[in-house]
């Protein structure tokens, strides 16, 4: 596919959280990633305004296993610590295919649509690990991404046939990704068939819901900055 990526993404545990359990301070996670937290992994192996990243497929390549753990978040309003019980997916790994798009939808950096370019820094960027700091789900899960060839090896759902995991978030919509002036959340219905998952795409989710409403963060030239005018000015600091 045409400007596309595909990884090997793993690591000793993941939350991809339910929102339900959060309500009570447990967290639960879901046995699969959604599309938002997929997508904000290829966004921390390398991000652009000007870019949409867009999941196609996953492949679990691991069994689905849970572990609770109990910790103590701090409960800041009340400046101490409380009891809670996490629940993690343990010993995770996936196959993750994806792609870039031009955001049509930021009309104020169409100079920047390059898309050679682009594809090339992600590349490089998915070479070296990524960009930023890799988590599955939360900050306390580390995950770690290598280029590999989307298919390949063997995975232990290959021959399992469809699991159904009932309707679960998909992802959020953002403003400058759709054009609108709301924050939404989507739901689907996953399926994933002898371990592959095919995502659909954030516009052809059906059941779509308005959070609040929220702006476009500009990027015009007011809001940027000349490299070579930064590289003056810190040259000038030195010397000085």
């Amino acid at each position: 596919m045409r400007n596309s990526i595909s990884f090997r993404l793993y690591g000793n545990y993941a939350l991809f959280t339910d929102p339900l359990t959060k309500m009570g301070g447990e967290k639960y996670s879901y046995h699969i990633p959604t599309y938002q937290a997929i997508k904000g992994i290829v966004e921390s192996i390398y991000w652009k305004p000007t870019l949409l990243m867009v999941v196609d497929k996953i492949r679990v390549m691991k069994p689905i296993k849970m572990e609770s753990k109990g910790v103590r978040p701090i409960e800041y309003g009340k400046g101490k610590n409380t009891l809670a019980h996490y629940t993690y997916l343990q010993d995770v790994e996936y196959q993750v295919q994806a792609h870039f798009e031009f955001n049509f939808h930021r009309s104020d950096l169409a100079f920047d649509r390059n898309e050679h370019k682009h594809h090339n820094i992600l590349k490089r960027a998915l070479n070296v690990g990524g960009r930023r700091d890799i988590f599955l789900g939360t900050r306390e899960c580390q995950g770690y991404v290598e280029p590999c060839e989307f298919g390949e090896g063997t995975g232990y759902y290959d021959d399992y046939g469809d699991i159904h995991f009932g309707t679960m978030i998909h992802g959020l919509n953002y403003p400058d990704e759709t054009g609108g002036q709301h924050l939404e959340v989507r739901l689907w219905n996953p399926l994933m068939t002898n371990g592959y998952i095919q995502f659909l795409r954030p516009e052809e989710c059906q059941l779509v819901r308005q959070v609040k409403e929220m702006d476009v963060k500009p990027f015009d030239q007011d809001h940027l900055e000349s490299v070579d005018e930064l590289f003056t000015q810190i040259k000038g600091e030195m010397r000085s």
